[in-house]
């Protein structure tokens, strides 16, 4: 049985069309097109009122952000970044609290900086340190002591071996 591939816009409208006929059973044609009858008459209400536009997809961002941080704070990080660009969050929120501002929680400070790309190590420039891996196997081991514990009459020292191809340990 071959793929039924056709797009969003269609199927909605073959909905309506279906629908809008007389005796239709909207129950049945939801179940038919795998949707909500709250989607179906939802879909409905839609082209009646805007018509084949009302059927477009509609943005899902919030229209209003109650707890959205405002740009004065995110304006004085920016300067705070500036003037200290190896700082981290807790101790430019803590410098700022010094200087007399009153600053969001700790986590948001830091998720601000986040998204802006203000946190130290985080700029393009610094390219992150990379996982190394050998060519093939048993060609590099790497070897750990884990420190010493007591057990039975002596001592013991744990010693890790791992192949630095496989990971195998």
């Amino acid at each position: 049985m071959p793929w039924d591939a056709r797009d969003t816009m269609s199927l909605r409208t073959e909905f309506v069309l279906f629908a809008s006929q007389d005796g239709a059973n909207i129950r049945s044609l939801c179940r038919r097109f795998g949707i909500s009858p709250a989607t179906g008459y939802k879909w409905l209400h839609r082209w009646a009122e805007e018509g084949a536009a009302g059927l477009q997809d509609r943005p899902r961002i919030p229209h209003h952000f109650p707890n959205r941080s405002s740009d004065d704070i995110t304006a004085l990080l920016r300067m705070a970044h500036d003037r200290h660009e190896r700082w981290g969050a807790r101790k430019i929120k803590r410098w700022l609290e010094d200087q007399g501002h009153r600053m969001p929680a700790f986590s948001t400070v830091h998720n601000l900086m986040a998204r802006h790309g203000l946190l130290p190590g985080t700029s393009p420039g610094i390219p992150a340190t990379g996982r190394f891996e050998h060519d093939a196997p048993n060609r590099l081991w790497q070897m750990d002591f884990k420190g010493h514990f007591p057990f039975g009459g002596g001592r013991c020292h744990p010693l890790t071996l791992l192949d630095d191809h496989s990971r195998f340990s």
